[in-house]
Order: structure tokens, then sequence, then C-alpha cells
């Protein structure tokens, strides 16, 4: 059994961009620039906002970061991006999601232009990437094709298996697979499907992020499977410092005795993210002009 080690992946990965980086600056004069939007002071997005800092900071790229109070109206969070979209510096936006209540999501992604939309959520990036066209992909799934494969697996006329059908991960990773280009058979379960097991036991992958510990066990993948397991949740334990430990949707210690290569978490897929957000983000200020990552 494998442990496909996202943290190597993510290093050889940031290794390219930040060479595409240097490129763009001496050839074209360009930085990369990247704004993120904080609204309010959840622990978990604050967190991820700095680390996301630090990676562009690492990479040489640019990064504005914009901290807003939690009261923050819609109108002016709305304002904000507006005037982002028009910044020439700033070549990539994102919105740090949950936002508050009192402002809709919705409304304040549609608000991205979309060719600042790094984190690939707009309604004309999806659209883009259902129908094959060039765009900016969702960076969690694109991470999750590039873990499957970096674990060695040729996933042309595989049968991938995806459970959860989120708008972030399930769906667009459902999509991804289904593409030309990796030319998987996808098959997507979600809390309707009356026997998941009967359909992970014909998988050659099998995706899994519901954000339920246990969702997948050993007996439900069939020997020589990869798993990607894209959960992330705390579970009590009074031997850790912390009194919790980290834990993914599937049973490690089960799947891992019947699958052929496993993502561990944490360490997993959780360092494809930030690096897909770079990626992208070095993708919107080449303009297409420069493809120096693949």
């Amino acid at each position: 059994m494998k442990i496909i080690d996202g943290k190597l992946l993510a290093q050889n990965l940031r290794a390219e961009i930040a060479a595409g980086v240097a490129k763009l600056k001496a050839e074209k004069g360009v930085t990369p620039g990247l704004a993120v939007i904080l609204v309010g002071d959840n622990p978990a997005s604050v967190s991820y906002v700095t680390a996301k800092e630090k990676a562009c900071a690492e990479a040489g790229m640019y990064s504005r970061e914009m901290r807003l109070p939690a009261e923050t109206t819609e109108a002016d969070l709305l304002a904000q991006v507006k005037a982002l979209n028009d910044d020439p510096a700033i070549h990539g936006i994102l919105v740090q999601l949950p936002l508050p209540k009192h402002i809709s999501e919705k409304a304040v992604i549609d608000a991205i232009a979309p060719d600042k939309d790094v984190d690939g959520f707009t309604a004309v990036n999806v659209g883009r990437m259902m129908i094959g066209e060039r765009c900016f992909l969702p960076c969690t799934p694109h991470g999750i094709i590039k873990l499957i494969e970096f674990s060695g697996m040729d996933l042309r006329g595989k049968h991938a298996v995806v459970i959860g059908r989120s708008n972030i991960v399930g769906k667009p990773v459902a999509a991804l697979l289904a593409r030309k280009e990796t030319n998987a058979t996808v098959t997507l379960c979600h809390t309707g499907t009356p026997d998941v097991a009967h359909f992970t036991r014909q998988a050659d992958v099998v995706v899994v992020a519901t954000g339920r510990p246990g969702t997948l066990t050993g007996d439900m993948i069939k020997p020589g499977a990869v798993v990607i397991d894209v959960g992330v949740n705390r579970i009590p334990d009074a031997t850790k410092p912390k009194g919790f430990r980290l834990v993914g949707d599937a049973d490690f210690e089960s799947c891992s005795k019947v699958a052929a290569a496993i993502t561990p978490v944490p360490g997993g897929v959780g360092p494809l993210t930030i690096t897909m957000l770079l990626w992208n983000t070095l993708e919107a200020a080449a303009g297409g002009e420069l493809r120096v990552i693949s």
C-alpha cells in the first residue's frame, strides 16, 4: 500500500509555479497578484488566509489581504470586489467562505470577473469546465486529479466513484474525472444512494468528500483501488495536546489494508488546494500566453 504524499506533490508543483512566476517577471515584467478578502474573524478562515499569504510570498507573487469586519454590508463587499476587478495589479480575487449570513455568497461570487476567478467558482467558469473549455479549474478538485495522477494510476477507462455532491468538491471532481482528457467512467453517490458500497466495490478510484468520518471503510473497496480522502474532521482524543485529532472521511486503518494507494489526513488533499490557487493566479497573470505548467 502506497501513501500518496500530498505535501511532496505540492512542493514539486510550487517549485514549478515559482519558476513560472520568475519567468513571467523576466519576460513580461508582470508580477502575479492575488487579492484575498476575509469578512469577519472565523479562526479557520484566518488561518487559511494566512497560509495563502505565506504561499504567495514563497512563490514570488504579490499578495493583498483585505480583512473586513463581520458587520460589513453586502453592498460594501460588492464595491470592494468591483474595485479589485478594475485593478490591473490584481490578477486573481478570492473571497474567503463562509461569509456572514447577511451576505449572499452567490451574489459576491458572481460579482468576481471570470478572468480573475482563481477559485473557479463563478457560473461562467463552472459552465466552461462542464463543456470542456479552457477555464480556471476549482482548486481542490484540480488537486485531486493531480493526486490520482501522482499515485501512478492512468485514469483512462477506469471506473471512478465520487461520494458527495457538494458544489465545491463532489460535483466538479466528478465532472473533471469524466472529461475527455481524463476519460474515466464516473458514478456520483450521495445521501440518496441506497447502497453506496455496491458502487464503491466496483471502483478503481474512490473519492470521498462527505464531511463525515467513517463514510468509507475497507470492506467497501476492492483490492488495489486508489482512495482519495477529502474530509478533515476533528474527533476527541484525550491523548493529544489539543484534545482532538484530525481524521478523514475514510477509515484509514481498514482502507489502507485493501487499497493500493491512499491519501492521508492531514497531508493528502489539503496541501494541493492552495497550490492550485497559486497555479490559477499564475495562469491569470500570464493571460494564457505563457504556459509554464501543465
